[in-house]
C-alpha cells in the first residue's frame, strides 16, 4: 500500500514538471504532450484487470504513461516495449523507471514506430498508440495483425481532443470487420479496440 502510495506521489510531482516545461514551448514538438492521470490510470486498471502480460507502447516521450503501464506490469508479472524516436527522452523515461524500479519491465527502444511496426511479428496483449497521429492510417495494417486475437486490446489516446487528426485512422477501423471499437470521455478521449 505504502509503494502505491509513494508511486502516485512521485507520478502526480513528475506530472506538474512535465505541465510546467510544457507551458515554456510553444512548438509543440518540443512540448512532452503526456497523457492526462486519468487516462493513465484507467490504462493502469486495464492493464491489471487484462492481466496483460505482452504490452507494447508507440510514444514514450519522457515516459509519464510509460511509468502507469509499468507499475501495472509489475503486478502482473509482464513485460513491455515502449517506441520512441527521440533518444533524448527516451533516455529521460528511463531515468524516471530506474528511479522507481521499474526498468527491468521496459524495453525501451529508440525507432521509427513504422519500421517496428513493418518488421515485428510478435502479438501483444496491450498496446497504446500516442504517437504523431498523421502516421496513424500507415500503422493500421500493421497494428491489426499484432493484437492478440484472444483479448488483445489496441487504446488510441487524443481521438475525442483531436477527432479530426484520427477520422481517417478511425474510419479505417471502424470499417475492418474482424474488429470492434469503443470511445470513451476520459482524459483527451481514449479508442478501445479488439477482435470482435
Amino acid at each position: 500500500m505504502q509503494d502505491m502510495i509513494n508511486f502516485e506521489r512521485y507520478m502526480h510531482d513528475l506530472y506538474l514538471q512535465f505541465c510546467q516545461h510544457d507551458a515554456t514551448h510553444s512548438d509543440r514538438l518540443k512540448r512532452y504532450r503526456n497523457i492526462e492521470p486519468e487516462s493513465a490510470q484507467f490504462l493502469s486498471i486495464l492493464v491489471k484487470a487484462q492481466k496483460s502480460k505482452k504490452l507494447l507502447e508507440i510514444g514514450t516521450s519522457t515516459g509519464y504513461s510509460t511509468l502507469w503501464l509499468a507499475e501495472a506490469l509489475s503486478k502482473t508479472q509482464g513485460k513491455m516495449i515502449t517506441l520512441e524516436i527521440d533518444a533524448a527522452r527516451s533516455e529521460q523515461a528511463q531515468r524516471y523507471a530506474k528511479d522507481l524500479k521499474l526498468d527491468g519491465i521496459v524495453d525501451y527502444r529508440v525507432t521509427d514506430a513504422f519500421h517496428f511496426l513493418q518488421q515485428n511479428q510478435e502479438v501483444f496483449d496491450f498496446i497504446l498508440l500516442d504517437a504523431e497521429r498523421d502516421a496513424y492510417v500507415d500503422y493500421w495494417q500493421h497494428l491489426a495483425r499484432l493484437i492478440n486475437p484472444k483479448g488483445g486490446l489496441l487504446v488510441v489516446d487524443n481521438v475525442l481532443s483531436h477527432a479530426e487528426q484520427v477520422q481517417d485512422f478511425m474510419n479505417l477501423v471502424n470499417r475492418d470487420g474482424r474488429f470492434v471499437s469503443s470511445t470513451i470521455s476520459v482524459g483527451a478521449g481514449l479508442c478501445l479496440i479488439g477482435y470482435r
